[in-house]
């Protein structure tokens, strides 16, 4: 079992008052979001992160470039990852277009096939299946727990980032999303 996936499973998938949610967010500075979000003082730099769609198409951030992100890593065993989705659904719903996108990142091992099942169980309807099936992205992005989320600029920087479950469908977290969409014009 690949370090990363111990420590996952070790912290219990969310991890709202461990040390990698501490450390995740210890440069974030400043501005907090609705339900904690925590905005960076200074876009970060993101690690190149191969990962690929439902259908197997060697996919990275810059295939996201001009548009600001949503990146939400997560995995279908993971309780409140299953609970928020549908939530990340419902905004990819209402903000969805050429400026933001709502990249749902699942890091099953078990392949698509898992993730398209359970997109079908919960009626997912406007988000697209992206996989890392090696669990490397979660590493390279410093997501130590699941549901970590991550805010990307146009540019595919971390503007910010939340760690742990989150309602994503809020009218606070949409005009947040808004706001940051029109910030970064």
């Amino acid at each position: 079992m690949p370090l990363f996936l111990a420590l996952v499973l070790a912290t219990g998938c969310s991890s709202d008052d461990d040390e990698a949610s501490d450390s995740a967010q210890a440069a974030a500075s400043g501005e907090t979001g609705p339900q904690g979000f925590k905005l960076r003082a200074e876009p970060q730099e993101l690690p190149e992160v191969p990962f690929t769609d439902g259908d197997g198409n060697p996919m990275t951030f810059a295939h996201f470039e001009g548009q600001v992100v949503v990146l939400n890593v997560w995995a279908t065993w993971c309780p409140p990852c299953r609970e928020e989705m549908p939530t990340l659904d419902r905004l990819q719903a209402e903000l969805g277009s050429s400026e933001f996108k709502v990249v749902t990142l699942s890091i099953d091992q078990a392949g698509v096939s898992v993730v398209d099942d359970f997109f079908a169980d919960i009626d997912v309807q406007h988000l697209t299946i992206y996989i890392d099936e090696t669990g490397q992205a979660a590493r390279k992005l410093d997501a130590f727990g699941v549901p970590t989320t991550l805010l990307l600029d146009r540019e595919g920087r971390e503007l910010g980032r939340l760690v742990g479950e989150a309602d994503w469908h809020t009218r606070a977290m949409v005009e947040f999303f808004r706001e940051i969409v029109e910030r970064t014009k």
